[in-house]
């Protein structure tokens, strides 16, 4: 049966968010934590919490609100309650965000380096100090 939060007491809803993240803790490895989240969350709910941080990302990479709207045919109060959210609520998850788009951006340079090794990318890979004056290319 669904419940609303309101249906629930401030303390059965403090303590039934914490059994959540508790019990999410428990996954050591990345593929623990997508078993969990098969497990417990419907396909739609899955999607529905990617898209958030999904919207959260483009945020941070500076989108506007119609590309973001555009991409992911969400809303503009769809995209500011993550907005929201994101500079609000949760200030550290747009530090975690930002690392994870530099990792990202660093795999996608070395799979270019990779695919090509007489590329810029590639040869400012390999001779860092020969392109101190120039930054890097714009992908």
């Amino acid at each position: 049966m669904k419940r609303r939060p309101e249906d629930l007491s401030p303390e059965d809803q403090a303590f039934t968010r914490l059994v959540l993240f508790e019990a999410a803790k428990t996954a050591r490895t990345a593929g623990q934590l997508e078993k969990f989240l098969d497990g417990l969350l419907t396909p739609s709910e899955q999607i529905m919490l990617g898209r958030r941080i999904w919207i959260s990302r483009m945020i941070l990479e500076n989108k506007r609100y119609d590309e973001i709207g555009a991409r992911l045919h969400v809303g503009s109060g769809t995209i500011a309650k993550v907005e929201s959210w994101l500079c609000g609520l949760l200030p550290d998850y747009g530090k975690h965000i930002e690392r994870e788009i530099k990792r990202t951006t660093e795999e996608r340079r070395q799979e270019i380096a990779r695919q090509n090794p007489f590329g810029l990318t590639a040869l400012k890979r390999k001779y860092p100090l020969h392109f101190l004056l120039f930054p890097w290319p714009k992908n």
